[in-house]
């Protein structure tokens, strides 16, 4: 039997440590919602301009000399496949990565610029897991999951260790609740592992919302068939694995669901008082705040996750 490895809060202290080392930390803002002081990280001013770039390195890294020769294949509509693609080229290593068909454009473009290899596939008919794992296979290279390895969930929890140092720095206290955008639920769980004294809520887009309603039956769900469309490609996760529903479910996680509207009016709030582009699936956390999904409290922080836009779809959202 393959004992699979865990994450662990010692685990994403030295992703966060190896993070620091090469990346500076991403900003926080500070604004109000309903008179409420609440912290924003904005991880869509990452490089890459997503938090997965923190999952790649740590990943990555970790690999031996050998390893790192037959390179990595990974899956990912975008903002993972640019992680691991930026991680790989300056690590000299291959990486080739499969992505749906129907990604956004800026995506496939990005991960291409970084020197990665583009396989595409139909997300309707074909399995990303699959092809990878056949990839991974006939390469002899390392598979690296977005959300299913515990390398990944540590390094994305770089973000908490990050942001409560950020408080710190500016008099805040530690963060009491933690809003953020779930697809996988790596970002989550990391983040979890990285402020265990923090409430933790999970987003996600109306009829993907497969971690919500798999805390609240204490067992993993799949999204259920014929979803409906989402502007949130990067949350089209179709169900949540062991590893990171393990984590958020022994930190009683909450989760909450928004709708198209919420979401676009979330990115139109953002760019109007944070100045920022975020895109559909980095900004369900803002979203469910602004809608009263959640209640805005003191403490809270709020994780911008990404903000890659297929620019002409940004402006009709913007312009409404």
């Amino acid at each position: 039997m393959t004992i699979l490895r865990q994450p662990t809060r010692a685990g994403v202290r030295d992703a966060a440590a190896k993070v620091a080392a090469i990346l500076p930390p991403t900003p926080v803002f500070m604004r109000e919602i309903r008179g409420v002081p609440i912290a924003f990280k904005a991880e869509s001013l990452q490089p890459i301009g997503a938090f997965k770039i923190r999952g790649a390195w740590h990943r990555l890294t970790a690999l031996d000399h050998n390893a790192r020769l037959r390179g990595v294949v990974a899956f990912s509509s975008g903002n993972h496949a640019q992680g691991v693609a930026w991680a790989a080229k300056r690590l000299g290593m291959p990486a080739v990565i499969v992505m749906p068909a129907d990604a956004p454009r800026a995506k496939v473009e990005g991960t291409l610029a970084l020197g990665a290899e583009v396989v595409s596939y139909d997300r309707q008919a074909q399995s990303r897991e699959q092809i990878a794992a056949q990839l991974a296979k006939a390469r002899g290279a390392t598979l690296v999951p977005s959300f299913d390895d515990a390398w990944i969930i540590e390094g994305q929890g770089s973000a908490g260790v990050e942001v409560a140092a950020q408080l710190a720095a500016m008099d805040q206290p530690e963060p009491s609740n933690v809003i953020i955008p779930c697809g996988g639920g790596g970002l989550a769980a990391g983040v979890a592992l990285a402020l265990p004294d923090a409430a933790i809520t999970v987003v996600e887009p109306e009829g993907w919302d497969d971690m919500r309603r798999s805390l609240e039956a204490s067992w993993i769900l799949p999204v259920e068939d014929a979803p409906p469309h989402t502007s949130c490609d990067a949350l089209m996760t179709k169900q949540v694995s062991p590893l990171t529903f393990d984590v958020l479910s022994r930190r009683d996680a909450t989760g909450v669901a928004v709708s198209e509207a919420e979401v676009a009016a979330a990115q139109r709030w953002a760019a109007e008082r944070l100045r920022l582009v975020v895109e559909p699936g980095g900004a369900v956390g803002l979203a469910a705040v602004l809608a009263g999904k959640v209640a805005p409290m003191p403490r809270m922080v709020v994780i911008l996750s990404g903000g890659n836009v297929d620019i002409d779809a940004y402006a009709r959202t913007i312009a409404r």
